[in-house]
């Protein structure tokens, strides 16, 4: 699953008859789904069923009626009982039951005098037979009804607008734990078994899921019966059903069948993902050593959004929202081209990592994530390296620091109890510190021993699951060297080593550094640090001299054959911060310039970050940017100018502060930004298109006067000159303007997204009202979301881009209007969703309105997101108070 990418999406409907019909109000859509769940208390369902029985296959038919927002079910469940029994225990949620019956093996009837008890609560059906059952093979036979959704749970709808009238699609969105609301199941990832599904739909529609279609029969009433080819034994949430009007295109690439899907009209954009989709699956077979076992895998593009995901890798049948991966030529940029790479790279690699081997429990959660995650960038490195990847690594390791250096982190391996603690699992530990550690360890072991491993811990488990240990054996065993160790130190505990460097010393040519560990936390001044084995890599700079140690009981040495400049982390491969001691320090900043780029970025991350934490002064990565040469590599600059525009937000409550840091900035900034203009160049590097884009939202946001001014030009002029907003401009000239618009401005912005035709370009500008920095409008456009106006699944990021700039307000209007946001929010993620709107805040009392809010809505067991949201809130109380006086107090120091 990919996270926290948002598409769009456009309300109305049409039956599935062809006949169009006006959208109902959401109240009405919603209905039947809030009255069946307003009893469930999703913060106490528990996942695990008992273990005294075991599916083997399930035979599924769906009858879906989209207009009515429901469906009608049958399934035969082929299980083996594996002690004596006389009741089976399912998942199932908002399922209605008609009919019941028990077979034997022979398929007999046992019987259909059948006690159902549901609990609602639990998630669960449990059957109940007049006799006790013996050990064995059984059939059991059930009708129900269930219900489309509008979010996407389960099976949902998402509805368009197209050439031939308004249309609605369906999908559905099984993981976590949202199969059972489709199909009574054993849904937990242990639990694998096969599936044959077929569906009746409209006979002009194409009908989708994991396998190819083995027949289409045409019934009665201008339907088809569509029967789909075994699956392989999988996970139920891999299972994937989805019927519309849809096109597919394909290609051939080592004998699989490679296809898009797509809403009719819109197939084009898809081409590039699966002309790229050949290459990575090449690369896939190859590295894993294990062919794709499916005939075919589709991605399918879908309209719409969610809060909670952007991808799916549903076993053969990708499900993606069409802003990850479709790329619309009127606004799609550089930036775009690689997300839809790594979109695709990414779910096509848990057709491995998740699919074919799946973690035993969501408490390894990070075997599928932090993999898919990891093979994605592998995989732009070895198909695209002139987008230069490697420098991913860094934004990577940091976004997982900024969580994992907080109190409130907790280890890759969780324990997962609760529906909600398994959605709350798919956060930035799991996915970028996974993600992080992996490559680590890589460097460590070698990457054909690795690779080795991986493809033997493919072999031996295939079709089956594991937990974290299974894959530590296989690497220790190919690496021949220690590995569980180091594995276990950075998976099972929390938190970031810190290597202290506390001196170099060149001696008989040699340097010899000493090492110590500690701990890096942001928010426990004077922790006590907890202890890690710790591979670290240092490097002479501007020479090929590199040396490797293992920090074992918080000390080591390290010598290397020469001296000069050394740099700890090299390569930035390694997952921990890096403190110099200041002399050592000292000499990184009068040498900057021979140090490699990509270790000048990882040395001014670490600066910054030890800076923000009063483990380093804070001046000293102000010195760094100061004295940064105007011809250093754009990605240096990035991060340059990423840390001023945090900096100028810290600096709001002081003007006068804030005017002479956007001076200071402004002049480090404006020569790059000069050089590389607001159109590209003739034979430029693809990468640089997004050091452009970068400069111009940073100095835009910084209200720096000829930037605002050349957007303003280009958005008074766009409508009639083409060339004032080509593709790679057009959002990002309409978001600078939204951003500081007026409310002339903002209404005119509101006439663009009405009018404008392209519905990703609609849902964009929708968001983008939600941007401003007037509280007035931001207001205006809170009550706008709530509306049918944008869209069903785009209401909830519009709140939360209004929480961007305005988090109190944004928080207080979606706790005043909860129940109208519940329903434009995935269920699974509402607990997620409320406290990542005061993410951003500053605001004491903030905490006060989460505890509040946690108090009334959610168990102490699925808290995870709300704590982390507290402690961010704490840390930037605290660099206010603390940190920013060192910021002035450069400033004043500077002034020429």
């Amino acid at each position: 699953m990919k996270l926290n990418l948002i598409s769009l999406a456009v309300c109305s409907l049409i039956g599935f008859a062809g006949t169009p019909v006006f959208a109902a109000p959401l109240a009405a859509l919603e209905a039947a789904r809030e009255t069946a769940t307003a009893k469930i208390d999703y913060r106490k369902v528990t996942t695990q069923l008992p273990r005294e029985a075991r599916p083997i296959h399930y035979d599924v038919s769906i009858t879906p009626y989209p207009k009515d927002a429901r469906f009608s079910a049958k399934v035969g469940i082929k299980l083996s009982l594996l002690s004596a029994s006389r009741s089976i225990t399912l998942h199932a949620t908002d399922l209605t039951f008609k009919k019941m019956r028990l077979l034997d093996a022979a398929g007999k009837v046992i019987s259909e005098d059948i006690k159902l008890t549901v609990d609602a609560e639990a998630q669960t059906a449990t059957f109940t037979f007049p006799q006790r059952l013996k050990p064995g093979q059984y059939r059991l036979d059930l009708e129900y009804d269930g219900l489309i959704g509008t979010q996407a749970v389960g099976l949902f709808s998402l509805d368009y607008d197209s050439p031939q009238g308004q249309q609605r699609a369906l999908y559905t969105q099984f993981e976590n734990s949202d199969a059972r609301r489709v199909i009574p199941s054993w849904d937990e990832p242990v639990h694998k078994a096969t599936f044959t599904v077929e569906m009746i739909v409209p006979r002009e529609h194409m009908a989708v899921s994991n396998m190819p279609v083995l027949s289409r029969t045409d019934i009665s009433d201008g339907l088809s019966l569509v029967k789909f080819a075994k699956t392989p034994k999988m996970s139920t949430y891999l299972l994937f059903l989805s019927v519309g009007d849809f096109e597919r295109a394909t290609v051939m690439a080592d004998g699989t069948e490679i296809g898009v899907i797509a809403k009719r009209g819109s197939l084009d954009q898809a081409r590039y993902v699966l002309e790229e989709s050949k290459g990575i699956l090449r690369e896939f077979n190859d590295y894993f050593g294990t062919r794709y076992p499916l005939p075919k895998l589709d991605n399918i593009a879908a309209p719409g959004q969610s809060q909670f995901f952007s991808a799916m890798e549903n076993w053969g049948a990708i499900f993606t929202f069409e802003s990850s991966i479709l790329l619309d030529p009127t606004i799609s940029t550089q930036a775009d081209k690689q997300l839809a790479f790594v979109t695709a790279a990414h779910e096509a690699a848990h057709q491995w990592f998740g699919n074919l081997v799946t973690m035993q429990w969501w408490d390894d959660l990070w075997l599928n994530e932090g993999f898919a995650s990891w093979m994605e960038n592998r995989t732009m490195m070895r198909l695209h390296p002139e987008w230069q990847p490697e420098f991913n690594a860094i934004s990577v390791r940091e976004q997982a620091i900024a969580l994992d250096a907080l109190a409130s982190t907790h280890p890759v391996v969780q324990k997962i109890e609760t529906v909600d603690q398994a959605s709350q699992a798919f956060d930035s530990i799991t996915y970028q510190k996974g993600e992080a550690v992996i490559r680590m360890l890589e460097n460590y072991v070698g990457e054909d021993a690795w690779r080795q491993a991986v493809r033997s811990y493919m072999r031996t488990h295939a079709y089956s699951n594991t937990q974290s240990r299974d894959l530590w054996k296989q690497v220790e065993k190919a690496a021949r060297k220690p590995i569980v160790a180091i594995a276990k130190d950075f998976t099972e505990q929390a938190g970031v080593p810190l290597i202290y460097v506390d001196d170099i010393t060149c001696k008989n040519g040699k340097s010899i550094i000493s090492l110590r560990q500690g701990e890096f936390s942001k928010d426990v001044p004077n922790k006590k640090p907890l202890h890690w084995r710790v591979p670290v890599v240092a490097q002479i700079a501007g020479t090929k001299v590199v040396g490797n140690t293992l920090v074992i009981n918080g000390k080591a040495s390290l010598q290397l054959p020469a001296c000069g400049t050394v740099v700890v982390n090299a390569g930035q491969m390694g997952y921990y911060r890096t403190l110099y001691a200041p002399k050592v320090f000292a000499q990184l900043k009068n040498h900057f310039t021979d140090i490699a780029t990509i270790d000048q970025v990882g040395i001014l991350s670490d600066s910054w970050a030890m800076g923000l934490a009063g483990q380093q002064p804070v001046a000293d990565y102000l010195d760094l940017a100061k004295a940064t040469s105007s011809n250093a590599s754009p990605h240096v600059w990035d991060h340059i100018a990423n840390v001023f525009s945090t900096m100028n937000n810290y600096l709001k409550d002081d003007p006068t502060r804030q005017k002479m840091f956007q001076e200071f900035a402004f002049k480090r900034l404006s020569p790059l930004m000069q050089e590389l203009g607001w159109q590209a160049k003739e034979n430029e590097a693809e990468h640089v298109a997004n050091t452009r884009a970068a400069m111009i939202t940073v100095l835009g946001s910084m209200g720096e006067s000829s930037i605002l001014a050349e957007a303003r030009r280009r958005f008074a002029v766009m409508d009639s000159d083409p060339n004032a907003a080509p593709a790679a401009l057009r959002l990002l000239i309409l978001a600078i303007v939204a951003e500081n618009a007026d409310g002339t401005t903002w209404d005119k912005l509101y006439a663009k997204a009405k009018s404008e035709k392209s519905a990703l370009v609609r849902q964009n500008i929708y968001e983008l009202l939600a941007a401003s920095e007037d509280p007035t409008l931001a207001k205006r456009a809170l009550d706008l979301a709530l509306s049918d106006e944008p869209g069903l699944t785009t209401s909830a990021a519009m709140i939360r881009q209004v929480a961007s700039n305005h988090p109190d307000m944004a928080f207080d209007f979606a706790m005043a209007n909860m129940a109208k946001v519940n329903e434009r929010v995935d269920a699974t993620s509402r607990s997620r969703f409320f406290p990542s709107l005061a993410s951003t805040s500053s605001n004491p009392q903030m905490i006060s309105k989460l505890n509040a809010y946690a108090n009334a809505h959610l168990d102490p067991s699925a808290r995870g997101e709300l704590e982390t949201v507290i402690a961010a809130i704490e840390y930037r109380i605290k660099l206010k108070r603390e940190r920013v006086p060192e910021i002035r107090a450069w400033l004043d120091q500077s002034k020429d």
